[in-house]
């Protein structure tokens, strides 16, 4: 030990502290001239009693430890293939938790559409819950950065976790920055996360799930999570730093975004940076594997920075959907899953009884093995007579960016890329076209991003299909109201000299009888399109809603992008205005936003203006309005 303690460093906190870190990790941690950090390990480690502390510096050694470590307790397992192991989460804890996952806020104070806790109940529960809640686990500190290393617009995080699990991820996730803490110290500000699994049932699952907490407390810039292990509940610095992010955002004036970054090629070889909002299980992932250069598939911040919108990814690494993922239609994901060479964490899928994985996509039948409920095997049915998928909806894959062939690097420039449109999907099988252009930034941020909706999928519990309210594609991430949030956004614009473009995508119209209007491969002739809009190179038919394509300029990106035919036909049913579903949607988001005190005027101004287009479209062509019959803008 070092004769003299750091500066600021009472000698009560190095004694706590000695009695979990051994020499070295005590080293690694008062090597972070930081008082307030050692001052929180060491109430932490007091309170969940752990058998041990382990610093994550980053190292080669650090890295392989945890790794190793996850198999060691069973939390993952292994497979056939080398640095692929397999994780599950239990039954009961196969997504985010909505109902238990809340904001900490003062006595008498709620937040609009936000599940809310007064701030010293809670924070009296998680006491009692941490107490003694580590006992004869490793407590890991991992260290990270939110975005490239030296960026101005990154934001940094450290993770607390008894789980190697959750700390391989964040290894996966993140760049691990412990010596920029070295360096910076007390200096830097930063997110905190604590986690614990808590008690594991014969399975290794977590036991008391009845008892799960996701403590969002803004004050003091911390997450808590406990008795879960799925990672949007677990993984601090994914899903959950996004609402102590959207919280500084607001404070500071820059945009902490649920939203992929892509860059579209155009004509000449010209590159847009265009950003994608979408709602979990609704294409977003493979939106972002189809564009021209992938800077993100998630998180974005966007700062604005001499007059330009300028994105960053905080991450490094993808915690994406794996069920449906195949061959043929995500060629490149599937490839990266299955590479030899390349380490992926796969959670909730069938682990075959040869070592194999399983999910749905893959194109050869399953084979009986241990699935997310347990033992699986052909045919197996519940105690309910309902059939057990053999991989869960859900079902996950954890792996790098590095190794997509279309990573751009600028994904390390810390200056971001200038961002020249966001597009907003969902998930809507009878309302809104695949692509449309908004009129301008008010009426994109109002129309499209603040008024979205999606179906419902298994990425959050409840009823699969329900169609609900999700602005921004970020509303199980707010901490800040949906009204707050869209006048953030309308700020947003003073600040900048040019505007991006706001578009609208939907990948899951669906004719009478139930099927598809477009394939999957479809979504890139969206991109192309919206990259030509952009600079103005084609024009667009105008809609009491926004602007959508020209049938010939679809058909000639159809031939050349995917060199398949696009019929008169199928562009009347996929583009056809359907006036009435659109006045009804109008109508059911304007009563959301009436319960939302502090939503913007300019909001229902939008939406009146909305509303009165589509009546006046109603009058004069009925419930349904052919694009032929659109004039061009």
């Amino acid at each position: 030990m070092p004769t003299a303690l750091p500066r600021g460093v009472s000698e009560r906190v190095v004694e706590v502290l000695r009695r979990y870190a051994d020499r070295e990790h005590l080293e690694r941690l008062l090597a972070i001239p930081d008082p307030r950090l050692h001052s929180w390990v060491a109430d932490v480690a007091e309170t969940a009693d752990p058998e041990r502390i382990y610093v994550n510096t980053g190292s080669p050694e650090d890295l392989e430890f945890i790794k190793r470590r996850a198999l060691e307790n069973r939390e993952e397992l292994p497979t056939k293939y080398k640095n692929k192991t397999v994780h599950f989460d239990g039954l009961y804890d196969l997504a985010r938790d909505r109902e238990n996952t809340r904001i900490l806020v003062p006595p008498g104070h709620s937040i609009a559409m936000v599940n809310t806790l007064e701030r010293e109940r809670g924070l009296a529960e998680i006491r009692e819950l941490f107490k003694g809640v580590m006992r004869g686990n490793t407590m890991y500190i991992g260290f990270y950065c939110f975005g490239p290393r030296d960026s101005p617009f990154s934001l940094y995080g450290v993770q607390i976790t008894d789980s190697a699990y959750v700390a391989h991820s964040e290894n996966i996730l993140y760049r691990v920055c412990y010596s920029v803490f070295v360096e910076r110290g007390g200096r830097l500000k930063y997110m905190r996360f604590l986690h614990a699994t808590g008690e594991r049932n014969e399975l290794g699952w977590s036991k008391n799930v009845e008892k799960r907490r996701i403590y969002i407390d803004l004050d003091d810039h911390i997450v808590y999570s406990v008795n879960t292990q799925y990672a949007g509940n677990t993984v601090g610095l994914k899903k959950l730093s996004l609402r102590l992010c959207v919280n500084q955002g607001k404070k500071e004036g820059f945009l902490c975004e649920h939203m992929f970054i892509v860059g579209v090629k155009g004509p000449g070889g010209r590159v847009t940076y265009v950003t994608g909002a979408y709602p979990a299980g609704c294409g977003k992932t493979s939106t972002a594997l189809v564009a021209d250069t992938l800077v993100s598939d998630d998180l974005a911040i966007i700062h604005a920075y001499n007059g330009e919108a300028r994105a960053i990814n905080p991450e490094v690494g993808s915690f994406g959907i794996i069920d449906g993922i195949n061959p043929v239609d995500d060629p490149e994901i599937y490839r990266i899953l299955l590479d030899p060479e390349t380490e992926v964490i796969f959670s909730n899928v069938l682990l075959t009884e040869d070592g194999d994985v399983w999910w749905r996509g893959r194109p050869e039948p399953p084979r009986s093995g241990l699935n997310y409920a347990g033992p699986w095997r052909p045919g197996l049915r519940d105690d309910k007579g309902r059939e057990v998928l053999p991989s869960h909806p859900n079902a996950r894959f954890t792996t790098y960016l590095k190794y997509l062939k279309n990573l751009d690097p600028r994904i390390e420039d810390p200056l971001g890329v200038p961002v020249e449109a966001m597009i907003f999907g969902g998930r809507d099988s009878d309302t809104n076209f695949p692509v449309e252009e908004a009129f301008d930034w008010v009426h994109g941020n109002v129309t499209k991003a603040a008024a979205l909706e999606s179906e419902r999928t298994a990425a959050v519990l409840g009823q699969v299909g329900v169609k609900e309210f999700n602005p921004y594609a970020i509303l199980d991430f707010l901490s800040v109201s949906p009204g707050e949030f869209l006048r953030l956004h309308l700020d947003f614009a003073g600040r900048l000299t040019r505007l991006p473009k706001i578009y609208s995508v939907n990948y899951f119209l669906r004719d009478k009888e139930g099927r598809f209007l477009n394939e999957k491969t479809d979504k890139v002739v969206w991109l192309k399109w919206i990259e030509l809009r952009v600079h103005g190179d084609v024009e667009a038919l105008e809609s009491p809603t926004g602007l959508i394509p020209v049938y010939e300029d679809l058909a000639k990106l159809f031939r050349d992008v995917l060199g398949k035919e696009y019929t008169e036909q199928a562009y009347r049913e996929q583009f056809k205005v359907r006036v009435a579903k659109q006045i009804e949607r109008v109508n059911r988001v304007v009563e959301v936003y009436k319960k939302i005190p502090d939503t913007p005027p300019v909001f229902f101004d939008v939406m009146r203006e909305q509303l009165r287009r589509l009546e006046e479209a109603r009058l004069r062509y009925g419930d349904y309005i052919d694009p032929f019959q659109l004039d061009k803008k």
